[in-house]
């Protein structure tokens, strides 16, 4: 797999399991994303766990948009991550990981972007974003920069 098209490194003063719980949790990752507000588990999923779907709710500004995206990985403490679609078209992959790093943990986020060329102007003109990768990096930024926040909050 190629490398990713945004990412993004903190170090936080919390264990990976900690960590692992809050990005774990599609409701908590809502209250520290930019533009993904919100979800709903889908079938019988209850909780993040491997071939689990939730539908995501997406907004920037006026715009809203939702997607359902499949758990890929669900490894406490080390990574979480899932596949994004639209209308079942590929989007993008989010992928959290983390590891320990003194007396906390290291966390990356990182997406790619998964969309075919020909889908790329039909979701700009959705989400009023034309630059994804960059938008991703400045969103990525203040994601991890919330999750440090609220993960050393006590």
């Amino acid at each position: 797999m190629p490398g990713p098209s945004a990412t993004g490194r903190i170090v936080v003063e919390a264990s990976p399991e900690k960590v692992y719980a809050l990005v774990s949790d599609p409701g908590s990752l809502a209250g520290l994303a930019e533009e993904y507000a919100g979800y709903r588990w889908l079938g019988d999923a209850k909780a993040a766990a491997v071939g689990a779907r939730f539908r995501g709710s997406n907004r920037r500004g006026l715009r809203r948009w939702s997607t359902v995206s499949t758990v890929t990985d669900a490894e406490v403490g080390r990574r979480f991550g899932f596949e994004v679609t639209f209308v079942g078209l590929p989007v993008a992959r989010w992928q959290y990981d983390i590891e320990p790093d003194g007396v906390g943990s290291a966390v990356t986020e990182s997406t790619w972007d998964r969309r075919a060329r020909w889908l790329k102007v039909p979701t700009a003109l959705g989400t009023g974003v034309w630059q994804r990768d960059e938008t991703n990096h400045e969103n990525i930024a203040a994601t991890l920069h919330r999750l440090k926040d609220a993960v050393e909050r006590v």
